[in-house]
């Protein structure tokens, strides 16, 4: 790829921080910021905490506070680590498109 290209894809390809804030508040308790920033492992595992609430709060409600606790905190903490995650993933992305190390 040449150069001039190669940048063109990476800034059709980076991640856009204030996106990621918009799922993370929006959708954060599903892990749709980790699907978006490339962590699709992270994002599933939230996915399926956050089932696994819906199906306790139909079932039960004793063990529901501490799952929401659970996820509520992972929330809470990705608000800080998002940046980085971002920074991480479109270090990754120049890296392939760019030929960078």
């Amino acid at each position: 790829m040449s150069s001039d290209r190669s940048y063109a894809q990476y800034d059709i390809e980076k991640k856009s921080l204030l996106v990621a804030y918009l799922l993370w508040f929006f959708l954060g308790y599903v892990g749709a910021h980790r699907f978006y920033l490339g962590r699709p492992l992270s994002g599933f595992v939230m996915l399926v905490l956050s089932g696994i609430i819906l199906l306790v709060t139909l079932l039960s409600f004793g063990v529901l506070g501490f799952l929401w606790a659970i996820v509520g905190l992972w929330w809470l903490i990705d608000a800080l680590l998002i940046p980085g995650i971002a920074a991480g993933r479109n270090s990754q992305i120049a890296d392939r498109l760019l030929g960078r190390r």
